[in-house]
């Protein structure tokens, strides 16, 4: 058994996973979140904002205490979309390394793309590996995993392994950021519809170079998903056994984006699974969720609570 570090930095928060690795299995030890919105006005100024940093490097602090009070063997800090784009990603790379004494991986999207399919389809494909059989939860391969970031969304496509993938600069933040900066009031329907060209254009660019197509079952990811997922169940808080695996119907999501689109931001706010960090962002990340379904002709979503950060673990775990 090896118990292993993994600690995923994105747009919108920085996660930790303290995980025990042996043979197939991964169990976990602590499981953290916090929303750092480390990707604050990247998307206008190309830098890493100080107080993002401070907020950032203050989560970290925390991680770093966890870690070594349980032993972890082997730590790995991996960083996704804000930083790839900031000019001052030094800054970020010298904090990190400081406070968990390992360089950080400022990584790309194609290695992105390949780290949260393996942490989201493991779980099926041990089930069913290339047979094309349905699993006991109905789920059939080839997948299309999708990763709703703040700052990008990653499109993959594979059965056991990556075929195909592409990263676009599509995500709940930088879109917010774009477009719905009125958090407190519902966007009118020009803002909305300035949103969705910007989404379309993107789905555009990843039909040309991922066969869509040939997806037989799409895999939701990440906090904009999962946040969705919640809403659609109507779970009375946020419950991450009830939300891994469920299956959420496309008119189902298309029901909670518009509904979301047009709450205030205190009727978000009061949303039981809302994470008070998402409330201003869940809009644009549900209607990204939506437009997807949409183009591509998904009828229902299976939602993961696994992702980029258990593909992390899994890579530390290898010899």
């Amino acid at each position: 058994m090896t118990r292993v570090a993994a600690i995923d930095c994105g747009t919108n928060s920085v996660r930790l996973l303290i995980a025990d690795i042996e043979a197939d299995t991964l169990t976990d030890v602590e499981r953290r979140m916090e929303i750092v919105r480390l990707g604050q006005g990247v998307d206008e100024t190309g830098r890493l904002a100080p107080e993002a940093l401070e907020r950032t490097f203050g989560a970290m602090r925390g991680y770093a205490k966890l870690i070594d009070q349980h032993g972890a063997s082997a730590v790995r800090v991996v960083a996704t979309s804000a930083t790839r784009d900031a000019a001052n990603r030094q800054d970020f790379v010298d904090g990190v390394r400081e406070i968990f004494g390992v360089e950080p991986e400022v990584i790309t999207g194609a290695e992105e793309a390949e780290l949260s399919f393996t942490g989201a389809t493991r779980d099926l494909v041990r089930l069913s590996p290339e047979t094309g059989l349905p699993t006991p939860d109905g789920t059939r391969p080839p997948y299309l995993v999708v990763d709703i970031g703040g700052g990008s969304t990653e499109f993959v496509l594979g059965s056991t392994h990556v075929e195909a993938a592409l990263s676009v600069d599509i995500g709940c933040v930088r879109l917010t950021e774009r477009h719905l900066r009125d958090a407190g009031a519902p966007p009118s329907a020009e803002v909305v519809e300035a949103v969705v060209a910007d989404i379309d254009e993107a789905l555009d660019r990843v039909a040309q170079e991922v066969a869509v197509e040939r997806a037989l079952t799409l895999v939701g990811l990440a906090g904009s998903v999962t946040t969705v997922a919640g809403i659609a169940l109507d779970l009375p808080g946020y419950d991450p056994d009830k939300i891994h695996h469920s299956r959420i119907a496309v008119n189902r999501v298309r029901e909670v984006s518009e509904r979301l689109l047009a709450m205030t931001h205190d009727e978000r706010a009061a949303i039981p699974v809302m994470h008070p960090g998402r409330v201003d962002v869940i809009g644009a990340g549900a209607l990204i969720l939506d437009r997807i379904m949409e183009r591509y002709g998904f009828t229902d979503v299976v939602v993961s609570e696994h992702d980029i950060l258990d593909g992390i673990a899994w890579s530390v775990s290898k010899p």
